[in-house]
């Protein structure tokens, strides 16, 4: 049986008082805060950096979960260690050694994701997957919140956990199934069918006005999963 992680993402939170949002999201019943970062290079859009994590670090008593859409990866990762990161994702298109930037994440002293884009192939697992701590599915294009999900990514989730759960049965290493973009109230629980088994939620709980209210009934929706 899974164990279900909520991942709020703060992309959607009122940046003019970020702090706040993170200790209520927290409060509220989150149990990681979905950090991400773009440069407008990787994707069209610009958010926040190491400072920013630093800075939050101390309202979060929860890991911060960092989303890397930047190229090159490499350099940054090391500021986002110091900041307070627990996890550090990138996608394989943004590296030029994935290998290395995945070894570089567990250096540093945190835990590695890869991040498949909707049409990005599950192919790089066949040679990074026994070295990550995380796999995250785009269930939008990168770039912006509030997406609508692209129904696509239940296939690729469900891969995704074939693969994992084949790993977990020779190996015995835990691996974090991730989905990003559209994640709601009302279509949790089919995600979680699909496999995944940590749901980044944005504009679906900032967006609301009860932020507990909202994490309370995705959570009812994912125990009638199982």
């Amino acid at each position: 049986m899974l164990e279900y992680r909520i991942a709020a993402s703060i992309l959607s939170a009122d940046f003019a008082r970020l702090g706040e949002e993170v200790r209520a999201v927290v409060a509220a019943g989150a149990d990681l805060i979905h950090f991400d970062v773009m440069d407008n290079h990787y994707v069209p859009n610009l958010t926040i950096g190491p400072l920013v994590c630093a800075a939050l670090k101390p309202h979060a008593s929860v890991p911060v979960d960092v989303h890397l859409m930047v190229k090159p990866v490499d350099r940054i990762v090391p500021d986002f260690a110091k900041a307070g990161a627990s996890i550090i994702s990138f996608h394989p298109e943004a590296s030029e050694h994935v290998d290395r930037t995945v070894a570089l994440i567990h250096e540093v002293g945190c835990k590695a994701g890869l991040v498949f884009n909707p049409a990005t192939p599950l192919d790089w697992l066949d040679h990074t997957l026994g070295a990550l701590d995380l796999v995250l599915i785009m269930s939008v294009n990168p770039g912006f919140g509030g997406q609508s999900f692209i129904p696509g990514a239940l296939r690729k989730l469900a891969a995704a956990r074939s693969r994992i759960d084949a790993l977990f049965a020779r190996t015995g290493r835990k691996i974090l199934l991730e989905i990003d973009g559209g994640v709601k109230v009302e279509n949790i629980a089919e995600i979680a069918r699909a496999g995944a088994d940590t749901f980044v939620a944005g504009s679906a709980i900032f967006g609301a006005p009860d932020y507990a209210g909202t994490i309370g009934r995705m959570r009812a929706a994912l125990a009638s999963v199982g």
